[in-house]
């Protein structure tokens, strides 16, 4: 006869299973209109709500959101019909919502603060903390209309972009 077999006291499992990542995105308002003014003036307002959200569920997740503008044009765009990048103005404000841990620093939290978009700017940065984040914010665009410009829809671009 054979012998029983023996049983172990206790015996070990291996486990595994994996936590999902997803990308950095941002959503941004896909039109708004800022009013009128007359040549000579200053339009202002606020674009509405810019969010960034961090899926990537990184152990150093920190990004820079940035933003430009392209020229405002109406028309054919002559010079006459061009308000240039220069003449925008933008703040990020503070921020309106946060999840996640992490220090999230607006670049321009004032009016005060305002930088002309014919370069790209940082406008929101979160330079500490790990795994999933997003913040909001509501930024302002300031347009000085120069007096030699001629009436008319005006339109351009605003473009935010994080990495």
């Amino acid at each position: 006869m054979s012998s029983p077999a023996t049983a172990q006291p206790s015996g070990d499992t291996v486990v595994t299973f994996t936590v999902a990542t997803s990308n950095l995105v941002i959503h941004v308002p896909a039109s708004v209109n800022l009013g009128s003014g007359f040549p000579g003036s200053t339009i202002s307002g606020q674009l509405g709500t810019v969010q960034v959200v961090d899926s990537r569920a990184a152990l150093a997740a920190t990004w820079i959101a940035s933003v430009t503008s392209t020229a405002f044009t109406t028309g054919s765009g002559t010079p006459a019909e061009t308000i240039s990048n220069q003449n925008v103005d933008y703040w990020s404000g503070m921020q309106t919502a946060s999840t996640g841990t992490g220090t999230l620093l607006p670049d321009q939290p004032t009016a005060a603060d305002a930088v002309s978009l014919d370069v790209p700017r940082t406008a929101f940065s979160k330079t500490t903390g790990s795994g999933d984040n997003t913040v909001s914010w509501n930024p302002t665009l300031e347009i000085s209309v120069p007096a030699t410009a001629v009436g008319g829809l005006y339109s351009g671009t605003v473009t935010h972009s994080v990495v």
